[in-house]
């Protein structure tokens, strides 16, 4: 089982396959934000990655982060978009907590949506 990290919070064991965002959420217990519902639209699932970023994004990744200007911040990634296939350490930094949000967004479905092509 793939070892999430989150800054602050701990270590947690999650199963191989896991959106990271459901990850940080239902392993970790992160308030971690994802107002869209995990379909790469608004970038409110974004974490910095510390360490084991994933190599491959998607698309709908890659084409959200260029339109909100933030393709060339080092680290910066969707967690709607990634799997937990390996171990990785991350800092949350877009959480309910300070947002004035009164939810972090409807439960991400289990699959990468939309269905992802890899760039």
């Amino acid at each position: 089982m793939p070892k999430v990290t989150v800054e602050g919070a701990g270590t947690f064991e999650v199963p191989a396959g896991t959106r990271l965002v459901n990850a940080l959420v239902d392993e970790c217990g992160i308030d971690q934000l994802h107002a869209c519902g995990g379909v790469a639209r608004c970038t409110t699932c974004r974490v910095e990655f510390v360490a084991g970023e994933p190599a491959r994004m998607t698309k709908a990744e890659r084409d959200v982060l260029a339109a909100k200007g933030l393709a060339d911040t080092p680290g910066l990634r969707l967690a709607c978009q990634i799997t937990c296939d390996g171990d990785m350490t991350v800092r949350a930094t877009s959480r309910l907590a300070g947002s004035g949000r009164k939810d972090c967004g409807h439960k991400p479905a289990a699959a990468i949506e939309p269905p992802p092509e890899w760039v």
